[in-house]
């Protein structure tokens, strides 16, 4: 151990202090994008956001919405769908497995059809297998809203209307997935915000972690 840095060391005693979780590490990186490394580092990352409202070791909607806006009680559509998104087993949390699992998505490496089909369960809001008109409706003044454009009932109609007549392909009213990968690979800029350079690189991306909380406040050091 004479050559380890001194976060290498830390690194391996943790694992010998937990070896399922060493195992479970060595499992996600064997599964996702992901290196031993950088899982290390996502474990690291995880803890400071799992541990920043309720301390039990998974990332609640409150800690969630702390991350993604400095407001645990911030309402946003958006984050709730990817927060919904993200929690894979429908058990009302994120759990490390999932966080990776999700982060990977959005891997510059990751493969295009991962990404539309994780867009596709991010849009399909009845978690039934297909868009429908109504959710793609909400999707779509959630959007303008996001972006503070107001347009009219007409015009959001004609948004509607231009988009399920591309998509829907065997015309019953609804988007399926199949449709839905090749409406996309028709329309590649949708996935422009699937992808997050920085996961490249992901023990340099966060070297100075800090959530605040008005618990108290956590700094994690990547």
């Amino acid at each position: 151990m004479t050559n380890m840095t001194v976060k290498e060391c830390c690194c391996f005693l943790k694992k010998l202090r937990n070896p399922s979780r060493a195992i479970q590490h060595a499992r996600l990186a064997s599964e996702t994008l992901f290196s031993i490394n950088e899982i290390e580092a996502l474990y690291d990352l995880f803890e400071g956001l799992s541990y920043a409202i309720i301390e039990d070791g998974r990332i609640h909607k409150e800690e969630f919405l702390l991350a993604l806006f400095s407001n645990s009680s911030m309402q946003n559509f958006f984050a709730d769908r990817l927060f919904d998104t993200f929690d894979i087993k429908k058990n009302g949390v994120i759990e490390f497995d999932e966080f990776v699992r999700s982060l990977s998505v959005f891997h510059p490496d990751a493969p295009e059809s991962v990404k539309i089909e994780f867009m596709f369960r991010l849009y399909d809001l009845k978690h039934n297998g297909f868009i429908e008109r109504d959710e793609l409706k909400e999707m779509v003044l959630a959007l303008l809203s996001e972006m503070n454009v107001d347009l009219s009932e007409d015009a959001v109609e004609g948004i509607l209307n231009k988009t399920i007549l591309d998509a829907d392909l065997n015309g019953d009213g609804k988007i399926d997935i199949e449709e839905w990968k090749i409406f996309v690979s028709k329309n590649p800029s949708i996935l422009k915000n699937m992808t997050l350079p920085l996961l490249r690189e992901i023990t340099q991306a966060f070297p100075n972690f800090v959530i605040h909380t008005k618990v108290r406040e956590l700094e994690v050091v990547v």
